[in-house]
């Protein structure tokens, strides 16, 4: 890989579009997060299925059948290179402070435990749980980061 030259800046980003989970079970995956958060299915497919986080910004969750898109795939316009992934991994879900208890409240009722609580010194709370895969999953409110 060649080295980024810091002469001139970087065009803007606007986001994160997707991010990406493998797990074990397709369906059993979907189905925790669908009922869970309600998310929508926007891609159905053998080896993964893709859904709708929030309308604007659009953001998705991938989930990816683990091993099943090591070789790549041939798509309508062009070909995704193979990928893959192992362990538990960590990601957020953005939520407002003022809903916490109400997530609280959800999780306790689909008998997901809350493994950990933050309260970082500049505001904020997360909630930590796992999903059925073993992933770290969060819901924060976005003041845990100083962006200022």
């Amino acid at each position: 890989m060649s080295e980024i030259s810091n002469q001139s800046a970087a065009p803007q980003l606007n986001g994160i579009l997707e991010t990406a989970l493998y797990v074990a079970d397709l369906e059993r995956a979907a189905a925790f997060y669908e009922q869970l958060f309600g998310f929508a299915r926007l891609l159905d497919e053998e080896r993964m299925i893709a859904l709708k986080v929030s309308q604007s910004p659009c953001q998705v969750l991938l989930l990816f059948l683990k091993g099943a898109s090591t070789e790549g795939a041939d798509v309508p316009g062009g070909h995704i290179p193979g990928h893959d992934g192992a362990g538990r991994v960590h990601f957020a879900f953005a939520v407002q402070e003022s809903d916490i208890e109400v997530w609280r409240q959800r999780l306790k009722g689909q008998n997901i435990e809350i493994i950990s609580e933050v309260r970082p010194p500049q505001g904020g709370l997360s909630l930590y749980f796992r999903d059925l895969d073993g992933h770290l999953a969060e819901l924060a409110a976005p003041r845990i980061w100083q962006l200022d």
